[in-house]
C-alpha cells in the first residue's frame, strides 16, 4: 500500500522546523530515520499532510560526554551507539542495548530520539534509558523544556509531547564512577520485537552498598515500565543473594504482560524475574560487587541462586523435559504439543541452528 499524498519539507534550521510544525500542527509529522513513521505511512495509520524532514538540521548528530552526563542527540542513529565505544562501562546498560534494537537495516537509520517519540512499549531504547533516569529535551514555538522519560511515556504510542514540539536529543545524567548495567532481551529471533525486556542498572556508594538502582521492563506493560519496588529494596542495601531474589521477585510482580501467541502472561513474568536475576548479577560482577556465593550438594562453592529439583542452574541449557516443567516456561507455545515443540526448538539450537 502507498501512503497518502503529503508535502514533504526538508528545513535547514530548527527555527523553520518549529515555524512548520506551528503552521501545521497535528497535521505535521518529524522525520529523522523514518523507521517508525513510514511504515505507519504505508499502511495509511498515519497520513500526515506535511513531513518535517530534520536531516538536514545542524548540531543534531552528537554523541558524547560533557555537562555532567551523556548527550545524544536527534540524528543519532542507533548504529552510532552500537560502534561507539563510549557505551560500555557506566554507561553500559546502553551499550548492551544498541545492537539488540531491530535489524542492521534499522540499525543503519532509526534514530534513539525517533524510538523515544515513537513510545512504543516494545521499545528497547525505553526501559535502557528509564533504567538510567534519562531525559529528553524539547524544542517548541513556545522554548526548550526539559521531560523526563518516566513523564513522556503516557501510553501506547502517547507521550507527553505537543505536536508542535521536536526532541532534539536525550540526557543522560552521570551515574558516578563506580556504576554500571546491562540490557536482556527474549525475542522470537534476530530482529524480532521483545518478547520481554529488562534493562538494569546500578551505581555503587560508600561502602560498597547499591547508591542507585535502575530496572526498566519492555513488552510488559502500556508502556516501558519501571520496577520501582525492586529498586528500592536494592538501594542501601549490599547485593546479597537475598537481596537480588527479593528485587527480581518485585520486578516480576510489577510487570503487567498479557497472554498472546508469544507466550503466557505467567510466562512473561518468570522471564522477568529470571532476566532481573541475571541482569543484577552481570552489573553487581561490572561494578566489582562479588555476590555471597553459594554450596553445592558437593559442598564447592558457585554463584548464583541454587536451582530449584529438577530446574538447571542459571545459563545451562534446557535438555530434558523435567527440566523445561521446572522452569515454567511451557506456556510459550499454544497448542497440545507444547513440550514436543520446545525440545525440538533447543535440539536445534544445540546443533548450531538459528537463534
Amino acid at each position: 500500500m502507498y501512503p497518502a499524498r503529503f508535502e514533504y519539507v526538508a528545513p535547514s534550521t530548527l527555527e523553520e522546523a518549529l515555524e512548520t510544525l506551528g503552521r501545521y500542527g497535528d497535521d505535521a509529522k518529524v522525520l529523522a530515520g523514518g523507521q517508525s513513521l513510514i511504515p505507519l505511512m504505508k499502511l495509511r495509520f498515519a497520513a500526515p499532510r506535511v513531513v518535517v524532514d530534520i536531516n538536514r538540521l545542524p548540531g543534531l548528530d552528537t554523541l558524547a560526554e560533557g555537562n555532567g552526563g551523556l548527550r545524544i542527540g536527534a540524528l543519532v542513529r542507533h548504529k552510532a551507539c552500537e560502534r561507539s565505544e563510549l557505551l560500555g562501562g557506566r554507561w553500559g546498560t546502553l551499550g548492551d542495548a544498541a545492537p539488540l534494537i531491530s535489524d542492521p537495516i534499522i540499525r543503519n537509520l532509526g534514530t534513539v530520539c525517533g524510538s523515544l517519540a515513537h513510545a512504543d512499549p516494545q521499545g528497547d531504547w525505553g526501559s535502557a534509558l528509564l533504567a538510567m533516569d534519562a531525559e529528553v529535551v524539547a524544542h517548541g514555538p513556545d522554548g526548550t523544556r526539559t521531560i523526563p522519560l518516566r513523564e513522556l511515556f503516557q501510553g501506547p504510542f502517547v507521550t507527553s509531547l505537543e505536536p508542535t514540539e521536536i526532541i532534539t536529543e536525550v540526557q543522560v545524567p552521570d551515574p558516578g564512577p563506580v556504576a554500571g548495567g546491562t540490557y536482556l532481551k527474549l525475542e522470537r529471533k534476530v530482529g524480532d520485537f521483545a518478547i520481554v525486556g529488562v534493562a538494569v542498572h546500578l551505581a555503587l556508594g560508600e561502602g560498597g552498598k547499591v547508591g542507585r538502582a535502575g530496572i526498566a521492563l519492555t513488552a510488559v506493560g502500556p508502556t516501558n515500565l519501571r520496577a520501582t519496588a525492586a529498586e528500592e529494596v536494592l538501594i542501601g542495601s549490599e547485593l546479597t543473594d537475598e537481596a537480588i531474589r527479593e528485587a527480581a521477585r518485585l520486578a516480576a510482580e510489577a510487570a503487567q504482560p498479557y497472554d498472546d501467541t508469544r507466550g503466557s502472561a505467567d510466562y512473561k513474568r518468570s522471564v522477568v524475574r529470571v532476566f532481573t536475576e541475571r541482569g543484577l548479577r552481570t552489573a553487581a560482577a561490572a561494578v566489582g560487587a562479588a555476590t555471597p556465593r553459594r554450596a553445592t550438594a558437593s559442598g564447592t562453592a558457585a554463584s548464583g541462586a541454587a536451582a530449584a529439583p529438577g530446574q538447571p542452574a542459571d545459563g545451562e541449557p534446557v535438555t530434558t523435559e523435567a527440566a523445561l516443567d521446572a522452569t515454567e516456561r511451557q506456556g510459550y507455545f499454544s497448542g497440545e504439543e507444547t513440550i514436543a515443540g520446545v525440545m525440538d526448538e533447543v535440539r536445534d539450537k544445540e546443533d548450531g541452528g538459528e537463534r
